[in-house]
This record gives structure tokens, C-alpha cells and sequence, in this order.
């Protein structure tokens, strides 16, 4: 490499690039492995393969990096891979980086103009037999679920009109349809919001386009068996900001939210809009309806959730008010009031959550999240900042935590939960997360526990024999599912 990555917390310590593609096969497991865990763990995340190109990043701008930890007979296979974005071939090709600020093409190499900028680098999930890397500002690129060569970008044998898709279709666990959204859709700051139906054979079955109230960061959205859920926060795009050299984002802290609501079989002019004040809006832990009411369950805190986005008053980073919590969104449907109520369920820094995939868009009982536990060792430093120390089993219904430390010198990654079979009651299975350790040197392990009971510790930690990136979502897909597809 021509020049190193600078010493910025954004490439040191935790968050120093791997840039490692390897096959391990079996893994070190100590502990013994559940009998009923068969299939693959996907995991995905931002990596750099080169420096950057104007001195310092934010570590959302990394190149896309899956994992996968295959599960058979009590042994773990390993593989990772990039993935081959048009950005990822062309800076290989130059041998370093071409591509500027994140999301600001306005400070790109003049080589690289117009080409595609996403990374692939946030999700991967699985749907109709295609394994799908996503990151919001572009379209989904199809990966081999087996090899996790990349396939290509997919725009629906180019049905699709939209220029991006979110990081978090949802899929329904009754047909098996999946249904995604892709804001900006129709190029950067635009206003135009596509909302995509995709058929359980993995076929783009409509795609409709409609304006927002005004150009929000919407990294998660709610689905539920009868309506969708499109949260706005005023985290603004603004074209010509960027053209000056800007951000792509800023908290704007006199604009209202706006929570857009639409019944899955209606027109997009039927959407309804409510206000609540300025606040940050993170992941949903689950939504579903029931009669008129509309519940969502959401990470909400008072300001800006992310220190690397500025607030346009020039205000600083406020830590307090930027802690997400579990907050529960009322909407009463009968009623035409632009109001609704939010209930926080639990006041304590959690995020990054995780629920039993069959219960999603329904009344549920069990999710499970990352949280930060004051109380303990908290040393280290996470992706954005702060390292998750603490995995956490929440009982809605109860209104109760059970949590598990991960000790000292280390950070926990967000849960994945995988059934113990597939009639198996709500909530009954395994918890799947990625540690750092820092003990010593800096090493990686992937923990399974009992999901109904957590605070018991791992009943199986898997040793990977080098450092791992952190990842930033993942999902859990069974071996039945992924034989059913090659069949």
C-alpha cells in the first residue's frame, strides 16, 4: 500500500481496517453447540481496503464486508468476502481511494463521476433464495449464499425505478412477501420516496413514488400485517450544502419529525402524516396493529442520535439527550388528530435490537437489543463511539430485562435470535453476537446463548483466530431454508 491509514480513532484501536477475505474451516468451539443450531449466520460491515481520500472518514464509509459462520453437526465453518461494488472494483483497480466524503460525490475523484458510490456495507439478509448486501444510499447487490461471491447489482431485470433501497426490507413470516422503500430515490436530496413490493419468488410486483415532507435520513421503517410506517427526523439532506463541501447530513433542531402511515393495499395519496417535536429516531424493535391502534416500537431519543452529524445551530454533541430509548408509538387510526402518543417502555441506553422473525409485524412478547451498563467497566471505544458492553433480553409484556455483562475490555455487537425450531413458542431459541476482546491483543468470538436466559452466560463461545471489523447487522438463516432454495 502506497500510504497507511491515519492513527484517527476512525482507523485505530477497535476500529483499525482487517481487510482480510479468509476461509477458516472449523472453528474452535468451546462449550458444546446446540444440536437444534443448524444454518448460517450472515454478517455485514464497513471495512476500508484503502486510506481515505481526504485524510479522515467516518467509519460508515468502509467497503462492504460479509461474514458468514456456517452451523453443522456441532462444527463452525467461517468465510469472508467483499463485496464487488462498482466503487470497491474501480479504487482496486487505481489502488487506492477515489471516492471522497461519505455521500458527498461533490468530493469524489473526477474519474469516478456518475459511477455508482454505495458500499454494500450495512446489511444482508435473505429472501427467495437471493443473499442481498444493502446500504441505503443505492441498490442491493446479490451474493452467492454459499461462496458470497458477488452476483451483481439487482434492480428487478430493471423494473426498478428507484436509485436506492433501505438496509431493512421486512419480510412478512405469513406469504413471505417482502416489502422495502428506497428514500432519495430519485438521486441525491431528492424528496421522492419509492415503496417496493417484492413477490415470495423474489419478483419486483410494484414499485410506487411518492414525495416526503421534506428529505430525512430514514434508516429503519415499520411494517406491520396492515400498514407501513415511515419515520422522518429532521437529519436533513441538502444538495447544495454538499456542492460547497458539506455534509450530507444535519440535525435541523427547530423542525418537527413526521411519521408518515399508509394501509399496505392503498394509493400513496392516502398516506397520513403526524408531527411530534424534534427528536433522533433509531431501529424498531417490532410494530404491529391491532384493530385502529397502531403501535411501533422505537429507539427514540430527544436530539441527534450520531456525534459525527452536526447540529445546524452549531450546538454541540449533547450525549444525554442523544440516548436512544425504547419508546412505544400510539396511533389512534380512527381518529383524524395529527398527534399520537409515545410511552417510553424502558428509559435505559439500548439500541441495535432483534426479535423471533415469525412474530414480526404482529403483537409479540420477546426482543432482544444491545445496551450500555454505566454500572460496569465501559473502556473501550465502539464504532460511533461508545462500546455496547451488555446483551439484553426484553419481556414487553412483563415489563422486565434480563441482561448479560460481556466482561470487561470488551464490546458486544447487535443480537441475532434464531429459533430453536420452527414451531417452537415465541422467544424460545438461541441469541447469536459478535465480540471484540481486548485482552491482551485484540480478538474476535461469536457467543451463543439461551435466549430465555441470558444473564446464564454463553452455553458455546466460538474462537475466530484473528480480529474481526465490527459488523453492523446480520441475520440467522436455517439450514432447512437454504436447502429448500438449492433444491
Amino acid at each position: 500500500m502506497a500510504e497507511p491509514f491515519p492513527r484517527t480513532p476512525t482507523f485505530s484501536g477497535y476500529n483499525e481496517p482487517c481487510r482480510i477475505e479468509a476461509d477458516v474451516f472449523d472453528l474452535e468451539v468451546e462449550g458444546e453447540l446446540p444440536s437444534a443450531l443448524e444454518g448460517t449466520f450472515y454478517r455485514c460491515g464497513p471495512d476500508p481496503c484503502f486510506p481515505p481520500r481526504l485524510g479522515d472518514d467516518i467509519n460508515l464509509n468502509g467497503d462492504g464486508m460479509v461474514m458468514m459462520f456456517r452451523f453443522a453437526a456441532g462444527h463452525v465453518d467461517m468465510r469472508s468476502r467483499y463485496v464487488r461494488t462498482e466503487r470497491f472494483r474501480l479504487e482496486r483497480a487505481a489502488r487506492r481511494a477515489l471516492y471522497g466524503a461519505y455521500r458527498n460525490p461533490f468530493t469524489d475523484d473526477p474519474r469516478v463521476a456518475g459511477k455508482d458510490r454505495t458500499t454494500a456495507n450495512t446489511n444482508v439478509v435473505y429472501h427467495a433464495g437471493r443473499l442481498l448486501a444493502l446500504k441505503e444510499d443505492g441498490l442491493p447487490h446479490e451474493l452467492d449464499p454459499d461462496t458470497l461471491e458477488t452476483r451483481g447489482r439487482l434492480d428487478y431485470g430493471g423494473k426498478l425505478q428507484s436509485l436506492t433501497a433501505t438496509a431493512h426490507p421486512k419480510t412478512d413470516p405469513a406469504s413471505g412477501a417482502m416489502i422495502s422503500h428506497g428514500y432519495e430515490a430519485r438521486g441525491l436530496a431528492t424528496r421522492e420516496i419509492s415503496l417496493q413490493f417484492i413477490s415470495p419468488r423474489g419478483e419486483l410486483e410494484r414499485e410506487d413514488l411518492f414525495l416526503a415532507p421534506y428529505v430525512s435520513m430514514m434508516h429503519d421503517w415499520a411494517v406491520t400485517a396492515r400498514h407501513l410506517v415511515f419515520p422522518l427526523m429532521p437529519t436533513t439532506a441538502d444538495a447544495e450544502r454538499m456542492r460547497r463541501g458539506g455534509p450530507h447530513w444535519v440535525f435541523e433542531p427547530g423542525l418537527d419529525a413526521q411519521i408518515g402511515i399508509l394501509r399496505r393495499d392503498a394509493d400513496p395519496a392516502d398516506l397520513r402524516w403526524y408531527r411530534a417535536p424534534p427528536c433522533g429516531v433509531g431501529h424498531i424493535l417490532n410494530a404491529f396493529s391491532e384493530g385502529d391502534r397502531l403501535y411501533v416500537d422505537i429507539f427514540v431519543s430527544e436530539r441527534n442520535q450520531f456525534p459525527f452529524i452536526a447540529n445546524a445551530d452549531g450546538s454541540p454533541f449533547d450525549r444525554a439527550k442523544s440516548t436512544p430509548r425504547l419508546t412505544r408509538w400510539s396511533f389512534d387510526l380512527s381518529r383524524p388528530a395529527p398527534r399520537f402518543e409515545a410511552r417510553t417502555l424502558f428509559g435505559e441506553f439500548m439500541e441495535m435490537p432483534a426479535i423471533d422473525p415469525r412474530y414480526q409485524m404482529h403483537p409479540y412478547r420477546h426482543g432482544f437489543c444491545t445496551a450500555v451498563d454505566r454500572s460496569r467497566p465501559l473502556d473501550v471505544a465502539g464504532t460511533l463511539g461508545v462500546g455496547w458492553n451488555t446483551l439484553v433480553h426484553v419481556d414487553v409484556a412483563a415489563g422486565r430485562l434480563d441482561r448479560y455483562y460481556v466482561g470487561e475490555k470488551t464490546t458486544c455487537q447487535e443480537p441475532c435470535f434464531a429459533p430453536r425450531s420452527p414451531d417452537a413458542p415465541e422467544g424460545e431459541g438461541f441469541i447469536l453476537a459478535q465480540l471484540t476482546r481486548f485482552e491482551g491483543h485484540l480478538r474476535t468470538e461469536i457467543i451463543v446463548l439461551d435466549a430465555q436466559r441470558l444473564a446464564a452466560g454463553p452455553i458455546a463461545t466460538i474462537r475466530v483466530p484473528f480480529r474481526l471489523r465490527a459488523a453492523v447487522h446480520g441475520h440467522w438463516v436455517p439450514r432447512s431454508v437454504l436447502d429448500a432454495a438449492r433444491a
